[in-house]
């Protein structure tokens, strides 16, 4: 493999955090994934008990939950550190945020079931994806946002605030606030 950071003296996590290249190897990525799965596991089973006594957690689990927000499980992260949810949020079952990159989720959204929240990118180069380059771009998910059942977001997407995103939709680039997009890839089809 070609050594892809000559010259660059920070860690992988370190180029994770900043968006740049990087390769999953180093061990604070591999503990906070471990942690990660531990805790996702563990409040899925105490929601089965009581929802109220598997918050705390979920609080543990999350960079961020805002009052009142409720996470039905299963909950898939990478980290669930760079994962934040706002106040008043309904994410229903099966939600996969894969938080290598900050993923925002606004106050008063409704997260339907199985949405997928993606902020990894690889290489179009086959060599480099080879060799296991990766990066990530952050998703932002304004307030009182809309995602219908199945939808798929793509690294580095801002949904603005009001907006609906119709069920099955993927979503490759920007939407703006007030707006209903619909469709692979989603476009815009109205205005709210």
């Amino acid at each position: 493999m070609a050594d892809f950071f000559d010259g660059d003296s920070r860690t992988q996590y370190e180029r994770m955090r900043a968006g740049d290249l990087y390769v999953a190897d180093d061990p604070i990525m591999h503990a906070q994934a471990a942690r990660a799965v531990r805790l996702q596991s563990a409040y899925g089973a105490a929601y089965l008990d009581d929802p109220q006594a598997a918050r705390p957690i979920l609080e543990e689990l999350l960079g961020a939950l805002g009052p009142d927000a409720h996470v039905r499980p299963p909950l898939y992260v990478d980290y669930g550190s760079y994962l934040r949810i706002g106040a008043r949020t309904f994410v229903n079952y099966n939600l996969t945020a894969l938080d290598v990159a900050d993923i925002t989720i606004g106050d008063d959204c409704q997260i339907g079931p199985n949405v997928h929240l993606l902020t990894p990118t690889h290489p179009t180069d086959p060599q480099r994806r080879r060799d296991k380059l990766e990066a990530a771009q952050p998703i932002t998910i304004g307030d009182n946002v809309w995602l219908g059942g199945g939808v798929i977001v793509l690294p580095g997407v801002r949904i603005g605030d009001h907006s609906v995103i119709g069920a099955g939709s993927v979503v490759s680039r920007d939407v703006p606030a007030r707006s209903v997009a619909v469709g692979n890839p989603a476009r815009v089809v109205r205005t709210l």
